[in-house]
């Protein structure tokens, strides 16, 4: 086994990835659709007139719309098709997930297995659309009232702006089913990659311009660039840290025969959640903000004290995002992970924890060493997204190097190519399988 291991890993190489017709096929049709994806960022809304949004743009980019136009792929400033993205699938799934923890109908779904998952895929399709409805609804409204954007407002503009919008959100999230099954990597996270990666060059070149014009100094600038890169290698560390428990197995009798006691480890990830908690909070917190930006233009009233509040670098806004952020660590990880069905198999398969009494006893001891791990975690994520918002604090320039954009850019990256590698593993298995055979039959 070990020698097997061994050619695998040595043979993944260029010519491995040559071979792999099927992993080819994968990434060309995940290119496609994610090319097709930005050109629908591009395709604008009927009835706007782009040189009035523009102006309206970047008066209220200053909040919390910048960061939604970097999740959409400058689809927002543009007011394109795909201006919503894929966010109120994000939501319907946050809604759907709390309330699985506490309809007993929805729980019951989610143990029966496939099946169940499939009719909770349904209901959160459902609220997608209802989400997605009540925005774009909100979208016309703000865009008939925010100046002469629109140029022939009325309820055929709030019509086609409705079904626009929400038919480019349901067509995102069909894309995304595309992508995961017939492509490669999680489709849904790669459309938000695409999109953040789309608005990167601009990003920089702006702040190069800032640079250029005063605004930023040399230092500053250079700081941004060094400490990207330490955050990046640091993102790469805490994601692959894991909390290894040992697991003994005793000595069993098969038939006439004695095996060995064997051990092995339960890996605990160290941020169980991954980027899901930044997400989901940003995905949350951009739904007030997308309807106080165009409400309230002038900056006055209730909505413009809102919008004040939620900007880059106030301390509500990075007291609300860091409490969401924590909040989703844990109840993400609690849906994903539990303690209680780990030990259970374990007691089944006759493994244990040495000094761990098996069944509620392991249970508790592995939700103690999960809690505590989930508690760095949560800190971690807190500080990568709001390193950003204490920097753009005290230097008072809006330059957008988002700690949550670039935690969603590595750590997408980090799976696909885990995914890349794991389709190569599989076809070179298949390779060494085939020639097994061959050698067999030649004897």
């Amino acid at each position: 086994m070990a020698s097997a291991a061994e050619q695998l890993a040595a043979n993944l190489n260029f010519k491995a990835f040559a071979k792999a017709d099927e992993l080819k096929k994968r990434i060309w049709f995940t290119l496609g659709a994610l090319i097709v994806y930005r050109l629908g960022t591009y395709i604008p809304l009927p009835g706007i007139d782009p040189v009035a949004l523009e102006a309206a743009f970047n008066q209220a980019q200053s909040g919390l719309l910048g960061m939604f136009n970097v999740f959409a792929g400058g689809a927002v400033g543009r007011m394109a098709i795909f201006a919503l993205g894929i966010m109120p699938y994000i939501s319907a799934s946050i809604i759907i997930q709390l309330l699985t923890t506490v309809v007993p109908r929805l729980e019951q779904l989610k143990k029966e297995g496939e099946q169940g998952r499939k009719v909770i895929n349904q209901y959160t399709r459902y609220g997608t659309v209802i989400l997605a409805t009540v925005q774009a609804y909100g979208i016309s409204i703000g865009l008939e009232t925010a100046g002469d954007i629109v140029i022939d407002p009325g309820l055929f503009f709030r019509f086609t702006t409705v079904v626009t919008l929400v038919g480019g959100t349901m067509f995102l999230m069909w894309l995304g089913e595309q992508i995961t099954s017939r492509g490669v990597g999680n489709g849904i996270s790669l459309i938000i990659f695409a999109g953040i990666i789309a608005g990167l060059p601009t990003a920089i070149a702006g702040m190069l311009e800032l640079g250029r014009q005063g605004a930023l100094s040399t230092p500053i600038i250079l700081g941004v660039m060094i400490m990207a890169v330490v955050v990046i290698g640091f993102i790469v560390f805490v994601e692959r840290a894991q909390r290894r428990l040992l697991i003994q197995y005793p000595r069993r009798q098969v038939g006439n025969r004695m095996f060995q006691g064997d051990s092995s480890h339960l890996p605990l990830k160290l941020n169980t959640a991954g980027v899901i908690p930044p997400i989901f909070a940003s995905s949350l917190l951009l739904v007030p903000a997308t309807l106080t930006s165009f409400g309230s233009n002038d900056g006055t009233g209730f909505l413009g004290t809102v919008q004040a509040l939620l900007g880059h670098g106030q301390p509500l806004y990075m007291l609300v995002y860091a409490s969401l952020i924590v909040f989703f660590a844990f109840f993400y990880t609690a849906i994903v992970f539990n303690p209680a069905d780990t030990a259970d198999n374990l007691k089944k398969h006759g493994g244990y924890i040495p000094g761990i009494r098996p069944g509620e006893r392991t249970a508790q001891y592995i939700d103690f060493v999960l809690t505590r791990i989930t508690v760095v975690g949560a800190i971690y994520l807190v500080i990568i997204c709001l390193l950003p918002e204490f920097m753009i604090s005290a230097t008072a320039v809006p330059f957008y190097f988002g700690g949550t954009s670039l935690l969603i850019v590595v750590s997408v990256t980090m799976d696909t190519v885990a995914q890349v590698q794991g389709h190569l593993l599989a076809h070179q298995y298949e390779g060494l399988v085939k020639k097994a055979k061959l050698k067999g039959k030649r004897r």
